[in-house]
């Protein structure tokens, strides 16, 4: 039998997040973010934002700014467009993952292509450096390098297999279907946040299933039990 650690992990279930419907868009907010304010979930070490977006075809976010920000965009279904002030023009698919350093500013608009509604994770991690010139990365993810495993997808080093970050973050892909068990082990002083996309997984002991998430501080995070279950980890300062 697995031991887990005796620091306090804090479930966030998905249905007390944040909620909106325009009809055009249907959007969760793990944390505080436009007119959603929760004190209690501003949040997280330098990650600030993970908003989950299902935008219809032909709608989206028009042209608009921000600044000393990363911006991480990870599409799940769909297909999102993207053009932005550096001049950079994309259309990005299933299991792409955008980075931007929105640095000493720029501005971008999103919107949702083809004929199926557009699923996508929008993450927000405060960088260490402000003022730096604003930069652009997507990349291709292969989500089968994720199985049984945690596949990093974002990191401040250069990475092969995703987009680098202006902050000591890492962010990591997983998807266990079965009898796997994935553990990480974190660092003293660092915290981590685990997103359940889909499916059902345990973290820790805890059984959460698509859009829950946990924080904790344990110096070991277990996950294990998964049906059709992806997640996202977050090791952070």
């Amino acid at each position: 039998m697995i031991e887990y650690s005796s620091f306090a992990d804090t479930i966030r279930p998905s249905q007390e997040r944040g909620h909106v419907n325009h009809g055009w868009l249907k959007t969760y907010h793990s944390f505080s973010f436009a007119d959603y304010y929760d004190p209690a979930h501003m949040g997280f070490g330098a990650l600030r934002v993970i908003n989950e977006d299902f935008v219809k075809p032909g709608h989206g976010f028009g042209m608009h700014s921000h600044r000393d920000m990363e911006i991480v965009t990870l599409v799940l279904s769909g297909q999102l467009r993207h053009e932005d002030s550096m001049g950079h023009t994309a259309t990005m698919g299933a299991y792409e993952i955008q980075r931007i350093t929105a640095g000493s500013g720029m501005r971008h608009s999103e919107y949702s292509q083809g004929e199926a509604d557009t699923h996508l994770l929008q993450i927000w991690i405060e960088p260490n450096v402000r003022g730096v010139a604003p930069s652009y990365e997507q990349k291709k993810l292969e989500p089968e390098n994720a199985r049984g495993r945690l596949h990093l997808i974002a990191a401040q080093e250069t990475t092969t297999t995703g987009v680098s970050l202006q902050q000591d973050v890492k962010i990591f892909l997983g998807a266990l279907h079965g009898d796997e068990t994935i553990e990480y082990v974190l660092s003293a002083s660092r915290r981590a946040y685990v997103q359940v996309i889909k499916g059902l997984v345990t973290v820790n002991g805890h059984a959460l299933i698509g859009g829950d998430a946990l924080k904790t501080f344990a110096p070991r995070i277990v996950l294990e039990g998964g049906a059709q279950a992806e997640v996202l980890l977050f090791d952070l300062p």
